[in-house]
């Protein structure tokens, strides 16, 4: 079973930062997460929302911001390019590309890398994957779905991927083995109970998305 940090580390230092990032490879995980926004100068940026809020209470859309100001409100701010570097292929990468953003920026980033990074796009944006999937066809992508299995392998099925990303709550025993059985690759997120993250790799999951990393230290 895989461990793969959420958002870096979310739960041991501030989110989607090379702080936590650097974080969750204190601790061994086997790949890292990370959410991915455009700014409006079309620069990729680590964050979850479409709008920043500083600690004055400001909030600022994504989109309609440029980096050097979103960094002034928020000087932890990483861009992508950054976040990859901080890495240096010494693990795996999920790329989460937030719904609506922009996909050729990212595929710009992402053509670029050595090929030693081993980088995949995750996204519940299926138009998105894709627009990624028709540029860089071997690039691997995981299909985000939050309750519907069906329909996450219909997509997954088209993009030429096993791999699924499904929110941890609508899972269960009849549903997993069998799919673990015709070679999905499911990680559930978010996943910070050792006890659950066990019982489930029984059932043959591929992986977990965790806040905690250090809970799982191998």
């Amino acid at each position: 079973m895989k461990i793969i940090g959420h958002r870096g580390a979310k739960g041991l230092a501030p989110e989607n930062t090379i702080a936590s990032i650097r974080k969750a490879l204190e601790h061994d995980v086997d790949g890292i997460e990370f959410d991915v926004r455009l700014t409006r100068d079309q620069v990729p940026i680590l964050l979850h929302d479409d709008h920043l809020v500083d600690p004055a209470g400001n909030k600022l859309s994504v989109p309609n911001t440029d980096l050097d100001e979103l960094k002034a409100h928020k000087p932890d701010l990483a861009t992508l390019e950054e976040a990859l570097s901080a890495i240096g292929g010494r693990v795996s990468v999920i790329v989460e590309v937030k719904p609506q953003v922009p996909a050729q920026p990212i595929i710009a980033i992402l053509k670029e890398l050595p090929q030693d990074y081993r980088v995949s796009v995750a996204s519940f944006d299926y138009s998105l994957l894709r627009t990624i999937h028709a540029t860089l066809p071997d690039l691997p992508l995981v299909v985000n779905d939050m309750w519907s299995g069906t329909r996450a392998t219909r997509r997954a099925r088209k993009l030429g991927t096993k791999r699924l990303g499904m929110y941890q709550m609508w899972l269960w025993k009849p549903f997993l083995v069998p799919m673990a059985k015709r070679g999905w690759l499911i990680s559930p997120f978010t996943v910070n109970d050792v006890a659950k993250a066990k019982r489930w790799e029984r059932y043959g999951i591929y992986g977990i998305y965790t806040d905690y990393p250090d809970r799982f230290q191998k």
